[in-house]
């Protein structure tokens, strides 16, 4: 836990981005978008709600920026601690701890970006549950904080990595975005991982109650894809025993002296 923890602390580039960006972002979402109303449909409880559009914007923008640097963050400690996780596998470290302390460290960083990220936005208007709006972002950072562990798993450039998960953290987060896509609220965009992680900060912006079933959708991906990550994270750490027969006649003519 204490190596998982120091690998992510090592990674300069996301913390700055965490600190920097993520602030930098929602601050231009709120303050230069217009406050035009938007309707945005809570397919979980069949209401719409309608909301300024710089508040919808901040809101995806701050879901599409954590996201990109949760995945960016898990895949490069992912990746650079494979070699030594592969040693610890064959020196007998029990494989379930490995994949424990990395599910550990994925909670804890995106629930302390999830923090700061709900503290930031708070500073520019008051959502009716601040503590679920928390909760939706936390569950959308951990989604991709998963599939950042399976982008290591079968790839091994940083870039590489980056590239995919801006290309599909912008597929999913830009569809839902009501002020690029009117057609937001498609049947469509139910499918996509961070659907519900959307509709519960949505939710917890403009509605009193809780949107038990955008939670548990949410909760369900991000189980899902955490599964899929410590699935390769044991596939990419399984050690070969090769198999050698003592008593096959190669062997003993090997170990015949030569006359």
């Amino acid at each position: 836990m204490r190596f998982a923890l120091i690998e992510q602390a090592r990674n300069r580039l996301a913390l700055l981005i965490v600190v920097l960006f993520v602030p930098l972002w929602t601050t231009l979402a709120f303050t230069v978008v217009a406050r035009t109303p938007l309707r945005f449909r809570i397919r979980a409880v069949g209401r719409t709600v309608v909301m300024d559009g710089n508040i919808l914007v901040q809101i995806n923008g701050a879901l599409q920026a954590l996201s990109l640097v949760i995945a960016f963050m898990m895949f490069v400690a992912t990746a650079r601690s494979a070699l030594f996780d592969q040693r610890l596998v064959r020196a007998g470290y029990p494989r379930s701890c490995l994949a424990l302390a990395k599910c550990t460290s994925l909670l804890l960083v995106a629930a302390v970006a999830a923090v700061y990220t709900t503290a930031w936005m708070h500073l520019f208007w008051r959502p009716e549950r601040p503590l679920l709006l928390a909760a939706g972002v936390f569950t959308g950072a951990l989604i991709y904080g998963g599939i950042g562990i399976v982008l290591a798993a079968v790839l091994r450039s940083e870039l590489a990595g980056m590239f995919l998960a801006i290309m599909i953290s912008s597929v999913d987060l830009l569809l839902q975005n009501p002020l690029i896509n009117p057609d937001a609220d498609s049947q469509v965009v139910r499918f996509l991982p961070a659907y519900g992680a959307v509709q519960t900060s949505v939710a917890a912006g403009g509605l009193p109650g809780v949107p038990s079933s955008c939670l548990l959708l949410g909760a369900g991906w991000a189980v899902g894809m955490a599964a899929l990550g410590m699935a390769t994270f044991a596939v990419r750490t399984r050690t070969h025993h090769p198999c050698t027969d003592q008593g096959s006649p190669a062997s003993v003519e090997q170990a015949a002296p030569v006359p």
